[in-house]
């Protein structure tokens, strides 16, 4: 294998080849970039048997051939390389890269005991690209991190006709958004629940081309596939990733039909009182938000011990209500909404709140494609 190729385009490929390389893979093969050299390019990519990914690019190959190496290591030494073009040659069990004047000698691993990578599935649609991230940014927002319950470490992608809806939830807030798509089949209704740090991080790596196609197989055995595919600088970028097994709650009834209680807030000036007042909240422990006679009062702290207390102006309609949350859930929602102002809508204090972006302007909140709903934390007497 010898090869030729642009400094920053080789960087940038294995880099995101790299991302998803186990921290302490099963086998140590798993550890591994592999690198196939043609006529056709270069194509690099890692697989851990669980999620995959393939960079192709551009190159001038005089040699074809495989090479192993460890992904981390190449990753590293790829973003260190002077501005000059990178020629890699394999001698033997070992990889010899030049850049310039700088040379590395890298050991490799025995190719015929790395996994085949899976296919990619029959491409389901396409999306624009910055809309797909941003809408999975919204959304990852609320999914859950504990191990202990994985179904809760997803994202629920359904796919109805045009639409996209993506639900996330760790039981204690629930995120829901959708977006608009072109289906390959325009009739198609699919779900899955694909692991929401491997859709956060490949939605926001696949930014560079207009658009992102999505590839879905499902199976009612959980050995379903979902893949994503969208173009680089020097070529294109495909992952998949198993989808996690069991059932999504059916969280969509939590967001109530109607409300009592309905108040809007400039955004800014919510998100930075939030921030002054938690800094005397004790761990654990809610703000306390005041909804009354035009005014949102925030309280923090109890006792003995610090107390915080500020008013912002707010519109209300309905009844009075006082309840409380946690101060970062409640942070994290905010700031996921793109609008000015926020509409904070309640049934009662011991109900959930939902969050979503409105405008000044009078029934603009009908049309928001993002809500989150959060639940209230109990108030300290």
């Amino acid at each position: 294998m010898k090869f030729r190729v642009d400094r920053d385009v080789l960087a940038d490929a294995v880099a995101w080849a790299a991302r998803s390389l186990p921290v302490r893979p099963s086998v140590p093969v798993l550890a591994g970039l592999l690198i196939e050299a043609s006529d056709e390019g270069l194509v690099l990519s890692t697989f851990d048997y669980e999620t995959s990914a393939r960079a192709t690019l551009q190159a001038e190959v005089a040699d074809e051939g495989r090479a192993l190496v460890s992904g981390r290591l190449l990753a590293d030494i790829c973003r260190s390389l002077p501005p000059k073009p990178v020629e890699m040659v394999t001698d033997g069990a070992r990889v010899s890269l030049t850049c310039g004047s700088a040379r590395f000698s890298l050991q490799t691993m025995p190719v015929e005991d790395y996994p085949t990578l899976p296919d990619m599935p029959d491409a389901t649609g396409t999306v624009s690209s910055e809309a797909f991230a941003h809408a999975v940014a919204q959304a990852v927002t609320a999914a859950g991190r504990d191990d202990m319950l994985p179904v809760l470490t997803g994202v629920r992608v359904e796919i109805d006709g045009s639409t996209i809806s993506l639900l996330a939830t760790d039981r204690f807030r629930l995120s829901h958004r959708e977006l608009e798509w072109d289906p390959r089949t325009p009739d198609d209704t699919l779900a899955a629940l694909v692991p929401a740090k491997v859709l956060g991080d490949t939605a926001k790596s696949l930014t560079s081309g207009s658009e992102v196609t999505i590839a879905l197989a499902t199976s009612g055995s959980g050995e379903g596939i979902i893949g994503f595919e969208g173009m680089a600088a020097g070529g294109s970028r495909r992952t998949t990733t198993r989808l996690l097994d069991g059932e999504f709650p059916k969280v969509r009834s939590l967001f109530p039909s109607e409300h009592l209680t309905v108040a809007k807030v400039d955004k800014q000036a919510l998100i930075e009182s939030v921030r002054r007042v938690s800094l005397v909240a004790e761990r654990n422990t809610a703000v306390q938000l005041a909804f009354a006679d035009g005014v949102l009062t925030l309280d923090a702290g109890s006792g003995d011990e610090a107390q915080a207390s500020e008013s912002i102006e707010a519109d209300i309609t309905g009844e009075a209500i006082t309840t409380g949350f946690n101060p970062q859930f409640l942070l994290d929602g905010l700031t996921a909404i793109d609008d000015k102002q926020v509409e904070l809508a309640f049934t009662q204090s011991s109900k959930p709140v939902v969050i979503r972006g409105t405008s000044e302007e009078e029934g603009a909140a009908e049309e928001t494609t993002f809500r989150y709903l959060l639940m209230p934390r109990r108030l300290l007497s």
